[in-house]
């Protein structure tokens, strides 16, 4: 299993534009992530770099899984700045190449951030996902709570609309 560690601000630059890769394999892939395929790269290296503030500021964590001194996954938080809201953040962008899925790494991932959170005395995730995805499949079997499906809620990356099933987690 790849190693996975937290990113900081100061390896951002170095390091997005594996993550760009990682990105646009996952979005050529399928994956329902924000962008139309065929991602470029500039765009999705942008992407990434415009993540330095929140790293810095700490309203965005991010962990990378590597393998061979690549980035075969990601995933992150993002926490609200709302003062009522310090106990619970949002998971984004969990991601896995599409050459090592199916080895339990989106899963090892999402355990991960659960831990970090926790110890970061969150206690409360949501997220949506595409319905039908095998990402909603991965929250169903991670004891992920559905709320509800929300209809055409985004473009999946060929254009087409589709429904998004929003999940959240207790920690506690």
């Amino acid at each position: 299993m790849p190693a996975i560690t937290p990113l900081d601000a100061e390896e951002l630059p170095e390091t997005a534009p594996g993550l760009a890769r990682l990105l646009i394999d996952s979005v050529d892939g399928g994956a329902s992530v924000g962008f139309f395929a065929p991602l470029d790269f500039t765009t999705a290296l942008r992407w990434w770099l415009a993540l330095e503030a929140p790293l810095r500021d700490g309203s965005a964590r991010i962990w990378l899984a590597r393998q061979e001194d690549r980035v075969v996954g990601t995933i992150g938080l993002r926490l609200t700045g709302y003062p009522t809201g310090r106990h619970r953040a949002e998971v984004s962008k969990l991601l896995v190449h599409r050459d090592v899925r199916g080895q339990g790494l989106g899963r090892t991932l999402l355990a991960h951030a659960e831990r970090e959170a926790l110890a970061q005395e969150l206690t409360l995730l949501f997220l949506d996902t595409e319905t039908g995805s095998v990402a909603e499949n991965l929250y169903r079997r991670s004891g992920w709570t559905p709320v509800g499906t929300i209809p055409d809620f985004a473009h999946d990356p060929r254009g087409a609309l589709s429904p998004t099933t929003i999940f959240y987690k207790h920690l506690v």
